[in-house]
């Protein structure tokens, strides 16, 4: 294992970590420039030499590491991994029993309680995320024990923690025996294709998954659909499965359009009967509005950061604006579906851009339902930036 270190935190922020809360960050840590070899691990101490916990050094978007134990006596070993890991499995153990549901987030980084990485399983393939070369360190023992405990074909990993935190592309194949791709998935009954080998997004967001069955089981039927921010379509597909009328998948990426009839064909659904564009969302709003297209469905999942030619998009500054853009297309008694994946907003600010923008557009509104993650992407309520994703369905009012 790596070597350990005592890194000394402010007193100020003993109660902080003390109950629970595992990322280390600039502003606490005293000595920070005995952090020299990311992996390092750690022993917690503050000014006062009181004893906080165990973790490892590891840059991650604005983290230094991640706390792990509060054990002073608990190593950081490969039976601590061990211990980890198998918890993580027995949590999933209805997803693995689930027979018309397999692709899951099998480990889900610190809310399993080893942060900085997590690993996702897709029909017997799993896939490691690695976020910082911290956590890479630890790598062979990680897959070993992956390889002990999973029943799997193969093993695939994404390394993303390059300075720009963006994906680092090389050969991502690991072990065992390599997929023939795609490899075709099943969540809720519906067919996905999956691409572990082809860049950062493998093409399915799986943290969506009890959203797109609410769509289908609930609310499509008869409706018209717009899907912004489209990606490759997973949500038009389940509407199309729910009866929508038609759906009109939008999104900027050219890649979007034979992915998303992919998808379409998969499940025996004629994409030709359905609209795929490739454009601008923000285009495609002032195109809807110049030609009197409503909708009985809009859903809005756009990336926290976009930028076209044209327009720029942040969720802080900008998602209200985008859900005005929505009412305006919407119909009367019609849904929008408002979603953000953006960890700095919680689901109270969020709700505040719907409401002002209800109010700046003069509507009503009502929310009849919120969703956060699903139960394999486990969190901990002593850090709720783990708990990511905030949607809401949004009742448009006739008034």
């Amino acid at each position: 294992m790596p070597k350990e270190i005592v890194l000394t935190i402010k007193s100020k922020y003993f109660n902080k970590f003390k109950s629970g809360y595992p990322l280390l960050f600039k502003e606490a840590i005293v000595n920070l420039n005995d952090l020299k070899e990311e992996g390092t691990l750690l022993m917690l101490i503050d000014e006062q030499k009181r004893f906080i916990g165990k973790g490892y050094y590891g840059k991650q978007n604005k983290g230094y590491g991640w706390i792990l134990t509060r054990k002073e006596h608990e190593e950081i070993d490969y039976e601590f991994f061990e211990r980890k890991i198998k918890e993580a499995i027995r949590h999933r153990k209805s997803f693995f029993a689930d027979s018309e549901t397999n692709a899951f987030r099998i480990l889900n980084g610190e809310g399993d309680g080893v942060g900085g990485f997590t690993v996702d399983y897709f029909d017997g393939y799993l896939l490691l995320n690695w976020y910082s070369e911290g956590i890479y360190q630890f790598k062979n023992l990680i897959v070993e024990l992956f390889q002990n405990l999973v029943d799997y074909k193969g093993i695939y990993e994404k390394k993303r923690f390059d300075l720009k935190g963006q994906y680092i592309d090389d050969d991502d194949f690991l072990t065992g025996e390599r997929a023939q791709f795609p490899i075709i998935v099943k969540e809720n009954g519906v067919h996905f294709a999956v691409y572990l080998n082809d860049g950062a997004m493998v093409g399915v967001f799986l943290d969506q998954r009890n959203v797109r069955k609410s769509i289908r089981d609930y609310h499509a039927d008869g409706k018209t659909v717009l899907n912004t921010f489209s990606y490759t379509g997973a949500f038009s597909v389940f509407a199309a499965l729910g009866g929508a009328a038609k759906t009109t998948s939008v999104d900027l990426a050219n890649r979007s359009f034979n992915k998303t009839v992919e998808q379409f064909s998969l499940n025996g659904v004629d994409y030709e009967a359905h609209d795929i564009r490739v454009m601008d969302v923000f285009n495609y709003f002032n195109y809807a509005v110049r030609n009197n297209l409503k909708f009985g469905m809009v859903i809005l999942d756009p990336p926290s950061f976009a930028r076209s030619k044209k327009h720029r998009f942040s969720v802080a500054k900008d998602y209200k604006d985008l859900i005005k853009e929505a009412i305006s297309i919407t119909e009367d008694n019609g849904l929008i579906i408002a979603s953000t994946n953006f960890a700095g907003i919680d689901m109270k600010k969020f709700k505040s851009f719907v409401d002002k923008a209800f109010s700046e557009m003069g509507g009503k509104y009502k929310i009849i339902e919120e969703h956060s993650l699903p139960n394999d992407f486990k969190t901990i309520k002593e850090f709720p930036e783990g708990d990511y994703l905030k949607v809401l369905f949004i009742s448009k009012i006739k008034g």
